[in-house]
């Protein structure tokens, strides 16, 4: 069999990815390495910016660049692990008005579907559920993948108040606490065998 040089590029991409397709379907299971993985959320209070992360979440990955459709993932974060390092912000966030963790635990985003946007550019598209309130969403990122690893990194940007998050009283208007808030995603990951 010969390559011509314009059938070389497809063969060799086959080549390079078929590590990574573990199942005819076109999924392909990752383990999330959370020891360089994080979740975190940017804010405004005041004119000025703050950064916090979450200590505690889970991730299931399902994902081939060379069949992104058939793609699915599943986050699960518990809101109670949030920490902004402001010993105000920390005590204040668990509480009713914020994240109100003793009725609602744990916030989950779950990706449906993925979308190839060209290069290193993806969206997972699905839904995030905060306090128990279920919204659409699509989570732009990049994927950049070596030797089996890969490295995904993104950001949601949202309206606090959609999912009622210091959505009572003095921080609803957004005159203190903006209303605009992201969520960030920097996960490294390996393909399971």
């Amino acid at each position: 069999m010969t390559l011509r040089p314009s059938s070389l590029i497809p063969a060799l991409a086959a080549l390079l990815l078929s590590p990574l397709m573990s199942t005819p379907a076109g999924a392909a299971p990752w383990t999330v390495d959370k020891t360089q993985s994080q979740l975190g959320f940017i804010g405004h209070q005041s004119g000025k910016e703050f950064t916090g992360r979450f200590g505690t979440w889970d991730a299931a990955i399902d994902f081939d660049p060379a069949t992104p459709a058939a793609g699915h993932a599943k986050v699960t974060i518990a809101m109670g692990s949030a920490v902004i390092g402001d010993a105000e912000k920390d005590e204040a966030l668990p509480g009713e008005d914020w994240f109100n963790v003793h009725a609602f635990p744990d916030a989950v985003f779950e990706a449906t579907t993925f979308r190839a946007m060209g290069g290193n550019q993806y969206e997972a598209v699905g839904s995030l559920t905060i306090r128990g309130i279920k919204k659409d969403v699509t989570l732009p990122f990049t994927l950049d993948l070596t030797d089996g690893k890969a490295h995904a990194v993104g950001r949601l940007d949202l309206v606090r108040t959609d999912y009622d998050v210091g959505g009572h009283g003095l921080f609803s208007k957004g005159r203190s606490v903006d209303l605009a808030v992201a969520v960030t995603v920097d996960l490294t990951a390996t393909a399971q065998p």
